[in-house]
């Protein structure tokens, strides 16, 4: 097994926090921490411990405080240093009995489920260590964007309708029959309930295509930036990933026939409506070129249709599913991105034979997907508070997005540009000035703002996604003063 990663600190270190309100003292409450996480086998005998400055930020404490704690375990033999050395877990690890535990962090190094970008983990985590900072990164509603009131008044009058357990492998028959309706009145799209597959969110569909209809070694395109980039699940399954540009129009298909012939692509993921980090809405024209270049080359395409019924000034854009040629689309939709993220509500619309393949991997992994989400979801749907609720949400979403441009140009000025997007929850910045992202994206959660790099989605550096619809209203334009601050400090120290 391979050496602890650096990511491995932050990782066991993260969940706790020293009670500054209890009688023990800091060092003693760290002190019994470490030795908790020893004995647990989170750190084995003769592996190093953080150095005294690295625990010291991760507890948010003074070194000094760090240093009694490390006195306080070696007295009692956990630990030992040398001059010259870093600090070890003792050999004996000052326990009577000689029975070790398995040393858990060599483990939670090894499988084939890659971690997170190391940019998203880092951005979690001080979201997690600081509840104070302003978050664009998240990619999801605010609490006062979700019908939080709707749904409670569904489930006060909702009684459990379990279905017979051969009628739920697809998911709650109610629910697809809701989604078959659903996606022809709002989508256009024909599919019947037993064309859907209800997976728990988007995020799901996307892994059990990923798993059960390709190969490792499999060469698939994407979008370039794209979501998909960001999803350590596609490098998990041993995907080759090639790229298809996008600019302000959408995705460039003219580059598909080209990649295909020289990497026998098996598969194209694309989200053409209000795309996923650039907020690109699709030109009529591409998207009539790619469907026909993937016909003609017998190329499945999987769809991603998250933020359509978002289109604010504008009419819906069709999904590529809605097409009369769309025969070769797999498509995926989500309510996490309009309604409810909590209720984990996703689907793929497939032939059969597909839905058959993924509905039998999805019963491995957890016999069925709880039925108790899927009928509040059923419900919601076909309630009188959907369409009511969705006007809300895109007025809401346009004053946000009105908000955070106006703040970009007051604050930022032309240090950033970006174009408005009709839809979507995302702003997609460029930086003019050089900057680098993991300097820049540092100094933003130290000034107490989150945004994801655009690196993590594949851009060169100096791009970044802004997420309004995560903050409060009134958090917005603080939060770009903060970010003009980061981005202006790391301007500076680039050119140092």
């Amino acid at each position: 097994m391979g050496q602890k990663g650096p990511g491995l600190v932050k990782q066991v270190f993260i969940v706790w926090k020293p009670d500054r309100r209890s009688p023990t003292p800091i060092y003693l409450q760290i002190a019994d921490r470490l030795q908790h996480l020893i004995n647990q086998g989170e750190y084995s005998p003769g592996s190093p411990l953080p150095s005294e400055r690295k625990l010291a930020e991760l507890y948010g404490v003074n070194r000094s405080t760090i240093v009694q704690a490390y006195t306080e375990l070696r007295a009692h033999g956990f630990i030992e240093s040398r001059p010259g050395s870093k600090t070890r877990v003792s050999l004996h690890r000052g326990r009577k009995d000689q029975t070790l535990p398995p040393e858990w962090h060599r483990y939670a190094e090894n499988g084939i489920f890659l971690p997170n970008t190391p940019f998203l983990r880092h951005i979690r985590e001080a979201l997690a260590q600081n509840p104070s900072i302003i978050d664009f990164a998240s990619g999801k509603l605010s609490l006062n964007l979700s019908p939080v009131q709707e749904i409670n008044e569904i489930m006060r009058n909702c009684i459990y309708q379990p279905e017979p357990e051969n009628d739920s492998i697809l998911g709650f028959p109610p629910l697809r029959r809701a989604l078959s309706a659903f996606l022809r009145k709002y989508r256009g799209i024909d599919a019947s309930p037993d064309s859907i597959l209800i997976t728990s969110g988007s995020q799901q569909a996307l892994y059990l295509i990923t798993q059960c209809l390709l190969s490792p070694g499999d060469a698939v395109a994407v979008e370039s930036p794209s979501y998909a980039l960001s999803l350590s699940m596609f490098q998990s399954a041993g995907l080759r990933m090639y790229r298809l540009p996008v600019d302000e129009h959408g995705v460039r298909p003219e580059g598909l026939r080209t990649l295909q012939k020289k990497y026998r692509i098996q598969m194209l993921f694309v989200n053409p409506n209000f795309q996923n980090p650039t907020g690109t809405l699709l030109q009529q024209e591409r998207k009539r070129l790619l469907l026909e270049t993937a016909g003609k080359l017998r190329l499945p395409i999987v769809e991603d249709d998250q933020f359509s019924l978002t289109a604010y000034d504008i009419n819906s854009p069709a999904p590529l599913k809605a097409e009369s040629d769309a025969v070769n689309t797999l498509y995926i939709g989500s309510f996490s991105k309009i309604a409810a993220s909590g209720l984990r509500i996703g689907w793929i619309v497939a032939p059969s034979s597909v839905i058959k393949r993924l509905a039998d991997a999805r019963r491995q992994m957890d016999l069925g997907f709880s039925v108790i989400p899927q009928q509040i979801a059923a419900e919601f749907m076909e309630s009188r508070y959907f369409d009511p609720h969705m006007d809300k949400l895109r007025q809401e979403l346009i004053r946000k997005r009105d908000k955070a441009a106006e703040a970009l140009r007051k604050h930022l000025g032309d240090l950033v540009e970006f174009t408005v997007p009709q839809g979507g929850l995302h702003l997609w910045c460029k930086i003019v000035p050089e900057v680098t992202d993991s300097r820049l994206l540092d100094e933003a959660l130290r000034q107490g703002v989150a945004f994801v790099p655009g690196s993590v989605y594949g851009a060169e550096a100096g791009y970044m996604r802004l997420t309004y619809a995560r903050p409060g209203a009134y958090d917005i334009e603080p939060g770009i003063i903060r970010l003009a601050s980061a981005v202006r400090n790391a301007v500076t120290y680039k050119k140092i």
